[in-house]
């Protein structure tokens, strides 16, 4: 078969075609990307091949979803050589680094690497804003979204890295329309290959994580600073003015930079306090917790911007208490309070949460916290300093970040809190966690699953690990 794209991977023709190619999708995965991108390239008349280190068994509830779909061709448990060999085209998973020697394969043989995200970016019709940063851009995404939709209906668009494919979003995005994509740090490294960058940017913060994949914090701030490295002179970066890294980054930018603020102290001159402006700081401190100020300024600027309404915005975020498994209260159970944080992969995400949490319980209750899983060469000093001073009862999920926050709180086998010293308790599952933290609680406590840590190991993600809280939260009496 003629190969359609040069060795050096830039495209000859004009849009990326897929019909009668024979198009591998290295990595299916579960959180619905890699099922999306299948979809999308079947109905467009892929020649597919689909591969993935994880076994039949693993992939199970993505392979049922696909099952309507016929003729795709499954390797799985391994990555083979030759398959890469034979596609035109791959389309890789952002979980697989760019220096794959796989990707390496296909490439002396000609293929196109490309991305899901990088065929969006390739043919969505309608401008793009593109959210990211390490802690908050789902919630900054959701109120962009939820703000722009009292003015544009269906007409805008929401997807990306929250397990909704934004290829599946394309057949329905017409010119003239908005998509709002959450955008992580694997998908924006993946669009440095595409050379381009949403007409409005978005960047809460950035802090240490995923440095089992990035090779160090340089790579990850250079991965994050794709979403406006190839804007154009009117295109918009927002970001969050108090971030001393993004303050850096936002001077190379070629476009038109707003840093935003939703804090009183940083709201002077250019910094627009923009919480206080259209009167929902309180209310943001109510139901989110004051650690979600910058995703929600962010998310008010972006829609003031687009002339979205101040009493809209005020509708939306007074009824908005966060997004599901964000310190979600899931159960309260003979007084005891039950918090879902499953989402909170970072020290700093869960540190947070102890935080809020303890303010929240007041000086006469327990935090008992559920933590620990995979690491991710991240440092525990700070939540190890938040679990000496307001934790009173710790359960340990297993993992080698587990080790970490025990050698970094000094508490092995025991830690302070207070004038008392506690053991903490160690459990090889959520339910045996979920029992032993149950057990320490009384009325009036609250039960956190904050991990600070990936849930890889024990869970097949950190959602998996969030619905296994749930069940086992249900089952007690």
């Amino acid at each position: 078969m003629k190969r359609r794209f040069s060795a050096n991977n830039e495209k000859v023709l004009d849009d990326l075609s897929f019909s009668e190619k024979r198009v591998l999708v290295m990595g299916l995965g579960l959180h619905g990307g890699g099922a999306g991108t299948v979809e999308f390239l079947a109905k467009r008349g892929a020649v597919i091949t689909v591969t993935d280190l994880r076994s039949a068994r693993e992939l199970a509830p993505t392979l049922r979803s696909l099952k309507h779909l016929k003729g795709i061709r499954y390797v799985l448990g391994r990555h083979r050589v030759r398959d890469f060999d034979q596609a035109d085209i791959v389309v890789k998973n952002p979980g697989v680094r760019p220096d794959s020697p796989y990707l390496a394969a296909a490439k002396r043989n000609g293929a196109r690497i490309t991305s899901d995200i990088g065929i969006f970016f390739d043919q969505c019709p309608a401008p793009v804003i593109g959210i990211t940063g390490t802690r908050g851009k789902s919630t900054t995404t959701y109120l962009i979204w939820k703000f722009l939709k009292t003015k544009y209906g269906a007409r805008v668009h929401y997807g990306g890295n929250i397990r909704r494919s934004a290829l599946l979003l394309l057949p329905k995005i017409k010119k003239g329309d908005l998509a709002v994509l959450e955008l992580s740090s694997f998908q924006l490294t993946d669009l440095w290959e595409e050379r381009k960058s949403p007409h409005i940017a978005v960047i809460t913060n950035v802090l240490r994580d995923h440095l089992n994949w990035h090779t160090d914090m340089r790579d990850y701030i250079r991965a994050k600073s794709a979403i406006f490295e190839f804007q154009k002179p009117d295109d918009h970066l927002f970001f969050n003015g108090e971030d001393a890294v993004l303050r850096r980054l936002a001077g190379n930018a070629p476009s038109r930079v707003h840093a935003v603020s939703g804090s009183a102290v940083f709201g002077r001159k250019k910094h627009s306090n923009i919480l206080k402006n259209v009167g929902m700081w309180e209310s943001v401190d109510r139901n989110l917790g004051e650690h979600y100020r910058p995703s929600a300024a962010l998310a008010v600027a972006v829609a003031r911007h687009l002339r979205i309404p101040a009493s809209a915005i005020r509708k939306i975020l007074s009824r908005f208490h966060g997004l599901p498994e964000r310190q979600e209260e899931i159960a309260v159970k003979n007084g005891v309070h039950f918090i879902d944080d499953t989402t909170a992969t970072t020290p700093d995400a869960a540190v947070a949460a102890i935080r809020r949490f303890r303010k929240i319980a007041g000086a006469g209750h327990k935090i008992i916290l559920i933590a620990g899983g995979s690491d991710k060469k991240l440092d525990f000093k700070e939540m190890a300093r938040a679990i000496r001073q307001s934790v009173d009862e710790l359960v340990l999920l297993p993992g080698a970040a587990t080790k970490r926050i025990l050698e970094e709180t000094r508490i092995n086998p025991r830690f302070n809190r207070g004038q008392e010293s506690r053991k903490p308790v160690r459990a090889d599952s959520m339910r045996k966690a979920v029992q032993a933290a149950y057990r320490a609680a009384e009325k009036g406590d609250y039960v956190l699953l904050s991990p600070g840590a990936a849930s890889f190991g024990l869970f097949l993600n950190e959602f998996d690990r969030g619905a296994q809280f749930q069940k086992s939260v249900k089952k007690m009496k």
